[in-house]
């Protein structure tokens, strides 16, 4: 795990420096089109597994409640950013 964060943060901070350059724009499609080819594989991949399609009930109920935790955790503290940090600055300005 240590390893695929190292790669994220390594990709952030070339991104961050990189920036500026016109390539980035001309490579955005392309990483979609890649991303999208990477799920449609992993979905392969989930299909051919036996072991996760004989208990998709289960891990389904499981990959549901924990995406609804998460989005509902997110979206709260979404709220609370907004309303500490932005709207606090919207009243300052009046």
């Amino acid at each position: 795990m240590f390893t695929v964060i190292s790669i994220l943060f390594s990709g952030i901070f070339i991104g961050y420096i990189t920036r500026r350059f016109p390539f980035w724009e001309k490579i955005n499609r392309p990483i979609t089109y890649t991303i999208y080819l990477l799920l449609f594989l992993l979905g392969i991949s989930v299909g051919h597994n036996p072991q996760i399609m004989d208990n998709l009930a289960t891990l389904g109920m499981q990959a549901f409640l924990l995406s609804a935790a998460g989005t509902l955790g997110s979206l709260c503290f979404a709220w609370l950013v907004y309303r500490f940090v932005f709207q606090r600055r919207k009243e300052a300005k009046e």
